[in-house]
């Protein structure tokens, strides 16, 4: 088996300029060479802000940067036929493109309908607090830019089970649609605030089989017009797990491909849901390690207080391994977005390390680690912030580490407080293999480690270059490898 390494190719603040899909288009020969094997693209279609949304306010996902909608043409990221032929380069370099899919709501509505609603209790949603009675809202698209192209269906309020603004009160609240397919939420696997099917703008109903059946048409297309390999889901908690059972089985059964997905399922403090999640949905996608990042999160924050011997606890790639995408950061743990749980840059190297060099778990890397980025945003406390995110200068080196040399048996040194280490012992078809990783988070170590008999005599160096003398193995195979303060270093064969 070779090591696969996913990359996320955007983050939060991409300048909305249009040019992602032609920069990752130039981008993709050398991101392959680098070790990348697949890139997981941002939302395609036409977002409710136009050339200025991220895509994740879904509008029209027919529009993938083709008609005038929501005043402009080109999505953020460019056009339709730019998307197509980045995906195209993508595969001609040898990655695997995997495109987001945000179907859990729609934004951005043609027209008001009025709709019957009930009221419901924010942190209780099974919690009724009005009678039946009649909104305006916003919940009729019919894409008068698209004029019918590709589908005449109309989305209208039985297509939704929620809404949060009442138009003709002016009045913002969360609103159960009641309509034919159900008078309260959708089942979901998320009981924050009793149900949280209903996220944001209209929450999408897939009780109505009509919607089903439109998400199937639209998957055909979509797949046709772009030729993608996979996908990454977003929100799935707030969606009920048995859309995307069906759906996913659809789509592969008409393609007969793998079409790997990986899910959304952010949930960094309840690792059982996840599992519940996996349960439900019987294998049929991978999630990302939300736990994981949240520890490593902790970790960056508390130095050498933090014990990495339980770095792992409680992550899904410690639970369930096969299925793990593992991350140190994402456009919505980014600082002052959504989720912000950012790991300070000292970590970065190191966490990189503990999901790159390890046998376990998908490793999906940021943009922001890779190219890095500079924004300017308002915080939740109102204030304008001025961040920096610098690349990390170990990653490619780590890549290459994780393409060449990390195979083989795994021994695990996790018994200090502030230094662990590991060792893979390389494999016979890939000459040259096999490493030893010493992480600090305290001060400078030192660990007697076991990397095996094919190594004995033979001198080591560190790869990412912070250690300048040479380690020479012991006949036994054992050596006492090295690293600097708060620091990672990795040990590969000096020739």
């Amino acid at each position: 088996m070779e090591n696969f390494t996913m990359l996320q190719f955007f983050e939060w603040y991409y300048p909305a300029d249009g040019s992602l899909w032609k920069q990752f288009a130039a981008e993709a020969q050398r991101l392959k060479d680098m070790g990348i094997e697949s890139v997981w693209l941002p939302p395609a279609h036409k977002g409710m802000e136009g050339n200025q949304s991220n895509g994740y306010d879904s509008y029209d996902l027919y529009d993938l940067g083709e008609f005038d909608q929501k005043g402009s043409v080109a999505t953020k990221y460019g056009t339709k036929q730019e998307l197509i032929d980045a995906v195209a380069a993508g595969k001609q370099a040898g990655l695997r493109v995997y495109c987001d899919l945000v179907l859990n709501h729609m934004g951005g509505a043609d027209e008001k309908e009025t709709i019957t609603v009930r009221k419901v209790e924010p942190t209780s949603r099974n919690e009724f607090i009005s009678e039946p009675y009649q909104i305006e809202a916003f919940t009729k698209f019919t894409f008068p830019g698209r004029q019918g192209q590709y589908s005449q269906f109309v989305w209208d309020h039985q297509c939704f089970a929620g809404v949060d603004w009442d138009a003709g009160n002016e009045e913002s609240a969360i609103f159960s649609i009641q309509n034919q397919y159900g008078e309260g939420w959708q089942d979901v696997m998320d009981n924050e605030n009793g149900n949280y099917d209903y996220l944001m703008l209209c929450d999408i109903d897939f009780r109505n089989p009509n919607v089903r059946g439109e998400f199937k048409r639209w998957g055909k297309w979509f797949y046709d017009t772009v030729q993608m390999d996979g996908f990454r889901l977003d929100a799935i908690k707030h969606m009920d797990p048995q859309f995307y059972n069906e759906w996913l089985d659809f789509m592969r059964a008409e393609y007969g491909k793998e079409l790997f997905t990986v899910g959304e399922y952010w949930a960094p403090y309840d690792l059982p849901s996840m599992v519940s999640y996996i349960d439900a949905t019987e294998g049929r996608m991978s999630l990302f390690d939300a736990p994981l990042q949240a520890n490593f999160h902790k970790a960056s924050k508390s130095g050498n207080e933090y014990n990495l011997c339980t770095i792992f606890d409680g992550t899904l790639v410690q639970t369930n391994p096969m299925l793990a995408v593992t991350l140190v950061e994402n456009h919505d743990t980014q600082p002052l977005q959504s989720l912000e749980q950012p790991v300070e840059g000292w970590f970065r190297p190191l966490a990189y390390a503990l999901i790159l060099l390890r046998a376990d778990g998908y490793p999906c890397l940021f943009y922001s680690d890779l190219y890095g980025s500079h924004y300017q945003d308002t915080g939740g406390d109102g204030e304008d912030y001025k961040v920096t995110l610098n690349k990390v200068d170990e990653l490619e080196a780590l890549l290459y580490s994780r393409k060449n040399l990390a195979y083989g048996e795994q021994r695990d040194y996790f018994d200090h407080p502030n230094c662990i280490g590991w060792t893979r012992s390389g494999v016979v078809d890939r000459p040259g293999s096999g490493c030893a990783v010493l992480i600090s988070n305290g001060e400078a170590g030192n660990k007697y480690m076991e990397i095996g008999r094919e190594f004995a005599g033979k001198s080591m160096i560190d790869q990412l270059g912070k250690m300048a003398e040479d380690i020479v193995v012991n006949e036994d195979g054992w050596a006492e490898f090295k690293v600097n303060a708060g620091s990672v270093s990795v040990w590969t064969l000096k020739e």
